[in-house]
Parts: structure tokens; sequence; C-alpha cells
């Protein structure tokens, strides 16, 4: 067997095995959403080591007497604690708002996994230059470039809610000295942020749909030079 004929099997099937794996990892996530896990009231962890804005940070969940657990991070030798307030709730959000988000991303691999995986049953089958192979081509550039428009403004959307509530929950102590936080207003949310043009995919997704008109305009030559033969 020719390399030739070999590789798009060998893409098919590996397309096929990813398709699948990905179609589990969303249902995975979907369990996830529907139980909806939550912290317990005397949930407590560490100190355990960890990183904190790159630098070395003891990281732990304590809970005071008769208090709400909180989330503290020391770090610079100590000098420098983030303290942040109602972690439960901070969970709540990650699932509420990031586990949906993952799942469109998990769905959006096995959609382009499938569309892939058909795309290199028909080379394998020498049918390169068909309209179905050009319609699934300009499929999957378009499928790009519509996902990577509507995860940019998910992703800011989410950013900006976990932002809010780190703001709102959040005190900074350097050398014991409160840092004031910045406050949230409309004019920290800027146009370029909602826009995708500083996404791979997106200009993945155009150059995909170049080539896509490419293969058009050989199948249109190719057809010419038929019936002119």
């Amino acid at each position: 067997m020719s390399s030739s004929a070999f590789l798009p099997k060998l893409f098919r099937w590996a397309f096929t095995v990813v398709e699948v794996l990905a179609g589990l990892g969303a249902l995975g996530i979907l369990s996830a959403i529907l139980i909806h896990p939550s912290l317990p009231p005397d949930a407590h962890f560490g100190p355990v080591r960890g990183q904190v804005g790159g630098q070395q940070a003891e990281l732990s969940l304590q809970a005071p007497p008769g208090g709400a657990p909180v989330f503290v991070a020391h770090a610079f030798n100590g000098n420098a604690t983030i303290t942040v307030n109602a972690p439960a709730q901070l969970i709540d959000l990650l699932i509420g708002y990031g586990l949906p988000l993952l799942l469109i991303h998990v769905l959006f691999l096995a959609v382009l996994f499938d569309l892939l995986r058909r795309l290199f049953g028909n080379v394998g089958r020498g049918e390169s230059f068909t309209p179905q192979s050009v319609r699934l081509v300009q499929i999957v550039g378009g499928t790009l470039i519509v996902f990577s428009a509507i995860m940019t403004l998910i992703k800011n959307w989410f950013a900006n809610v976990i932002f809010t509530f780190l703001m709102q929950h959040t005190a900074i102590t350097v050398s014991q000295a409160p840092v004031r936080l910045p406050q949230v207003g409309a004019h920290s949310l800027h146009l370029g942020h909602w826009l995708p043009f500083g996404d791979g995919v997106f200009w993945s997704g155009l150059l995909v749909l170049a080539l896509a008109e490419v293969f058009r305009q050989g199948l249109a030559l190719k057809r010419e030079n038929d019936l002119t033969v």
C-alpha cells in the first residue's frame, strides 16, 4: 500500500477516535453540569505549595471558627497575602459558567473531527476534487470562523464575570498594608477584546476558506476540460 493511500485512511481513523473521545468528554462535562458539585461548609485544605502569578506561594482553604471558609495565598516569602472570601460562590460561578464554556469547546471539536473524518474518507476514495469535498472544506473554514467569533464573546464575558467577583471578594495586603483594587466599570471593557482578530483559529478559518475557493475553481476547470475533451 502506497503512502498516498495509507495516510488518508490513517487520518480518517485518527479523527474517528478523537471524535469519539470528544463525545465522551462532552458527556462527562454535561454530567458534571447536571450534578453541580458544591463546596461543603466545613471544607478545608492545606497549606500546600503552589504558584500565584509565577511566584512560589502557600495556599490554603481555611474555615475560621463560626465563619465561612476563605481561600488564602501567601506569596513573596509571606510579605504578600491574597484572601478570597466566599470561595463556594466562586466554585459555583466556575461550574455554572466555565463548564458550559468548556462543553461548547468540546462539542466544536467533535463537529470539527467529524468533518475532517468525512473529508479524508473522500480523499481515501480518490474523491478529492468533488463538489462534496469542496463543500466540506468550506464548512470546516466557516465553522472555524464562527466558533472563533462566538468563543471570543463567551470567553470575555466569562472572564468579566470572574474578574468582577474577584474584585468584590478579594483582599490583598503587602507587608501588612492593604492594597486598593480598581473598580470594575464599563470603561474597563474595550471593543478589541470582543473581536476574534487576535485568535489564530479565526485566521485559520480564513485560510481554509481561501483553500476551499482554490479547490472550487480547480473543480470548475476540471469540468471545463472534461467537456472540451
